[in-house]
């Protein structure tokens, strides 16, 4: 007799923490952070407001104090907070040690570019004379500013974050995208020891055919953006889960997060709506349409980021963009919700914070939310978690297994 297919769903609210964790004050920050609540305090005061009602219903107020929204008496979902055990505050640590991986290394910054000795190695690697820009700078204000130097040079632009990245980013015209990724595998043997960073990421763009917005000339094709990651420092809970006849599915930036370990199949995306319509597609079972030749399996995982919370809204200090984002999420939920059976976990958390309200553009070294929906389930308080890899965990147990050679253990909450 075949066994019932079971399935878990992490879904990553990028960047959407709770609160700072006690020892903010040692990654560079001014001020406690709490995004979540920034975000809507900030919405409920300028009258703009914000409606996450699904959200809400399944405890999100429940986790840390929202304007205009009190703690329920009874949630939808278990609902609870988890601090991160890696000394970071970044997408590839986050992400990570939810599958309960322990960074052996603090990855590299570069608050002043980099040093000129790895843009020599660059430059003659890729065979140009020069690199534009070499800071950190918000990849769209980026293009604004140096997409027509260059387009007269030819100069890819490069540039950094607050995260522990190297983007490139060039016209598909005048750099075709086989050459960027190229690129790119070259940037990445180049960036290691005490330059590897966690990530270089191909940022191709192209013309905009709406001109009508000279600050949106060129605009990103984010479906062709590719990320090329460290591998994770120790086993992950996903590998563990394919040795046991499993599927894992990424959706949207995941695969690249992960360097494509544990990752088989990944479904990339173009924005939040696009993951969102598409993780709906895979719970109502229609994985023909974007998987090929796809085999079902007793055991499975769907992992989804939606990243517009970070980069579009947290790291340029838009609250309302981030409400906005938050919003389309929640009125997403309810055929998602509605797509899920008893045999199905569902786990809604972040990765990090990135407070809109807050000074600088980096990420926050917060809490992150998590939210445990099962239909069949009974909704209870988590209170504050250990590590994040306790989302680990709890999929392993769902699942009925063991790994100790997994090295953050977690403690599971299904």
């Amino acid at each position: 007799m075949k066994n019932i297919k079971k399935r878990t769903i992490i879904f990553i609210i990028d960047a959407c923490g709770v609160g700072s964790m006690p020892d903010w004050a040692e990654y560079d920050e001014v001020a406690p952070a709490n995004t979540l609540a920034s975000t809507i305090k900030h919405c409920v005061q300028s009258g703009r407001g914000i409606k996450i009602p699904n959200l809400y219903k399944l405890g999100l107020a429940n986790i840390t104090e929202l304007s205009s929204m009190p703690a329920l008496e009874k949630t939808e979902a278990s609902y609870g907070k988890m601090a991160e055990l890696n000394p970071a505050k970044d997408t590839i640590t986050g992400h990570w040690e939810m599958t309960g991986v322990k960074a052996t290394n603090v990855f590299p910054y570069y608050p002043k570019g980099f040093p000129e000795d790895v843009v020599t190695k660059l430059k003659a690697a890729w065979g140009v004379e020069d690199i534009l820009l070499n800071a950190p700078y918000s990849g769209t204000t980026a293009l604004t500013d140096f997409g027509n130097k260059h387009i007269e040079t030819g100069y890819p632009i490069v540039y950094t974050s607050a995260d522990s990245v190297l983007q490139l980013a060039a016209h598909v015209d005048v750099t075709p995208l086989e050459t960027q990724y190229k690129w790119c595998e070259q940037a990445r043997e180049i960036m290691r020891g005490e330059h590897e960073v966690a990530r270089i990421i191909a940022r191709p763009f192209t013309t905009n055919p709406d001109q009508s917005n000279p600050e949106k000339k060129y605009i990103r094709l984010n479906d062709k953006r590719h990320d090329y990651s460290v591998l994770p420092h120790n086993k992950t809970m996903l590998e563990t889960v394919l040795e046991n006849e499993g599927n894992v599915i990424g959706i949207g930036k995941i695969q690249d997060i992960f360097a494509g370990q544990g990752v088989p199949l990944s479904i990339h995306t173009k924005d939040n709506l696009d993951g969102l319509e598409k993780i709906t597609d895979l719970l109502e079972n229609n994985y023909s349409k974007h998987l090929e030749n796809f085999s079902d399996k007793d055991r499975e995982i769907i992992f989804l980021n939606l990243v517009e919370t970070d980069c579009n809204f947290g790291h340029r200090r838009d609250p309302e963009g981030f409400a906005a984002a938050l919003e389309d999420i929640d009125a997403a939920l309810p055929r998602i919700l509605g797509a899920l059976t008893e045999n199905d976990v569902l786990f809604i958390s972040a990765d990090h914070g990135c407070d809109p309200c807050a000074a600088g553009t980096d990420h926050t070294r917060e809490y992150v939310p998590l939210l445990v929906y099962n239909p069949g389930g009974e909704a209870k308080d988590l209170g504050t978690r250990k590590s994040f890899a306790d989302i680990g965990a709890s999929i392993l147990k769902w699942f009925d297994l063991k790994d100790s050679e997994i090295v953050i253990q977690g403690e599971a909450v299904v």
